[in-house]
């Protein structure tokens, strides 16, 4: 059986579950959040020590100003209201991405790091402006400007993701089928699985099937 050490997830369909049952792409953003802690559980049970969430991507700053405060709010109110539990599990939270926010939230975000620091069961990398064209140019101009020798071992020191495997396990939720610029050099060995259901509806016997499924795929990395 194949080991499972890193699972990523791309959380889509929370605005079109919203709409769909409550009339509001915000009620879905809520719901989501539901989903999000069932699947932090699960993780923790399965003994999987890295989970990384895909929540706000560079490109979502496009999505209406009234929906980008939402999800602003939603986080800061998890950042107030779970970071303590989270600690208590011992649980690290990292934030990649571009901490581009305002004062209060970066100010949250700060403190939940550093308040996780040294918690070892089970790390959970928040994608928060994440972009992963962005941070390729960001690393090649930040070695350029080193002059270190151009090599993937130096490449990579420069990548928010540093000191974090690569995920083994992909998974998008919300029946579309594209990576939509999250992790592409991360995740060019992992095993993709798109799943149908929209992230609200996704369960802890979802994520438990394709975990089961993804431990008995044969993977050669290139090998025959």
């Amino acid at each position: 059986m194949n080991p499972l050490n890193h699972v990523a997830i791309i959380m889509d369909g929370n605005g079109r579950w919203g709409l769909r049952y409550k009339k509001s792409r915000n009620a879905g953003h809520k719901a989501g959040l539901k989903t999000v802690e069932e699947i932090i559980k699960a993780t923790i049970d399965n003994k999987i020590k890295f989970l990384t969430l895909y929540a706000f991507s560079t490109e979502n700053w496009k999505r209406p100003k009234q929906e980008i405060n939402f999800l602003f709010e939603l986080l800061e109110n998890f950042l107030i209201n779970k970071i303590e539990k989270l600690n208590n599990q011992n649980i690290r939270l990292k934030i990649i991405g571009f901490k581009n926010f305002s004062l209060k939230l970066n100010k949250l975000i700060i403190k939940a790091e550093k308040k996780t620091l040294k918690n070892s069961k089970l790390q959970i990398n928040l994608a928060l402006n994440y972009g992963s064209k962005q941070e390729l140019l960001n690393a090649i101009k930040k070695l350029k400007k080193s002059k270190k020798k151009i090599t993937e071992k130096n490449f990579l020191n420069f990548f928010q993701t540093k000191n974090i495997p690569d995920p083994d396990l992909l998974i998008r939720t919300g029946n579309t089928k594209r990576l939509s610029n999250f992790l592409l050099w991360q995740l060019a060995y992992s095993e993709i699985f798109f799943e149908k259901k929209l992230w609200p509806e996704f369960n802890t016997y979802d994520y438990n099937k394709i975990i089961t499924e993804y431990k008995n795929i044969k993977r050669n990395f290139g090998n025959i």
